[in-house]
């Protein structure tokens, strides 16, 4: 069936969904195709495909925790079921699911006798738990349990450096990993289009629920086409006298040109594909922009600088940071 539709599709690749599922709260399945490729061009997109699923999209996490009058990972507190090194470890399995970026605060405040698990956090409104069930300590007596947490979200794996906090407060750091995809395949399909071999790359994609495979997909689409952004903005240069002399010291550099402007232009990229998570703004910059659905560099240079302060919770300050951007964007 598939094969039909191939043959009969347009020469210009195109993508869809042959299968999607939810498995459980925790494990979602997407099947993705994409056709028709040309020989060797299916390995070449699926290699750098799964290198960005499983590194490159980000996923939300609890990074801290602080107990009240708590000195050591290893304690026990009396009427807990669990020690607090047990606790932290249910903590780090928590789903979440989080929009903005930037550090969030949550709590957990419980008088037992109960069972706690992740439906008695208390979340900012920006993130939501995905398995609610997930459980964190069992209280037997008539005691409190009161936890602080930081939330954040981020790429990839963080091993915590214990000389970064200190447990006598009570501040325990979790080792993170943001990765929301569990697991990602590629196979490759091979047909004959007349006098042509043409293949069908195949994309599976197990997450834990805090993104969908879909949005997986996309994401991690567009943090591998970011990463070749500066090989399509740079402009060619002729190397100034001080890499001229450093050509003669080592002469088997044979470049006659360098690219050396990494600025994103007008000539180099569409700025609508330019996301604002790209321009290295501050965590509250960018939330105050997106709630003004200013999602692309194309969205931002519709405002001027006074659009920009009439924007909620934006100050002086802020627009200036956000100027400054856009300068090393050379956009003045």
């Amino acid at each position: 069936m598939i094969q039909d539709e191939i043959s009969v599709s347009l020469k210009r690749p195109q993508w869809k969904c042959v299968e999607s599922r939810e498995d459980s709260k925790r494990l979602h399945y997407g099947r993705f195709i994409l056709y028709p490729l040309c020989k060797g061009q299916a390995n070449t997109i699926g290699i750098g495909m799964r290198r960005a699923l499983l590194g490159e999209v980000q996923g939300t996490c609890i990074t801290r925790a602080k107990f009240q009058d708590i000195t050591h990972e290893y304690s026990t507190i009396i009427g807990i079921e669990e020690s607090v090194y047990d606790i932290l470890m249910n903590l780090k399995e928590i789903v979440l699911r989080s929009d903005p970026y930037g550090i969030r605060e949550a709590s957990l405040y419980i008088v037992g006798p109960k069972s706690v698990t992740a439906q008695d956090i208390v979340l900012p409104s920006s993130v939501r738990i995905i398995d609610t069930t997930q459980h964190i300590a069992n209280i037997k007596k008539k005691i409190t349990l009161d936890i602080k947490f930081q939330i954040e979200k981020g790429r990839g794996c963080i091993i915590q450096n214990t000389n970064s906090y200190n447990p006598k407060d009570g501040l325990f750091a979790l080792d993170t990993i943001f990765m929301p995809v569990r697991s990602a395949n590629y196979s490759i399909h091979s047909y004959w289009d007349g006098n042509q071999i043409q293949e069908v790359l195949f994309i599976e994609i197990w997450t834990n629920g805090g993104v969908t495979p879909r949005e997986a997909l996309y994401e991690a689409s567009r943090n591998l086409i970011e990463l070749f952004l500066p090989f399509l903005s740079a402009e060619q240069q002729i190397i100034d006298e001080t890499n001229n002399q450093n050509h003669n010291m080592y002469p088997f550099l044979s470049f006659s040109h360098i690219s050396t402007d990494m600025r994103r232009t007008k000539e180099g990229i569409k700025f609508s594909n330019i996301f604002i998570d790209q321009l290295d703004l501050p965590p509250r910059v960018y939330n105050c922009l997106r709630n003004a659905h200013i999602n692309t560099l194309s969205d931002l240079l519709k405002y001027s600088r006074e659009d920009l302060m009439k924007i909620e919770r934006l100050g002086e300050h802020s627009v200036e940071q956000i100027l400054e951007v856009l300068r090393n964007f050379g956009i003045n």
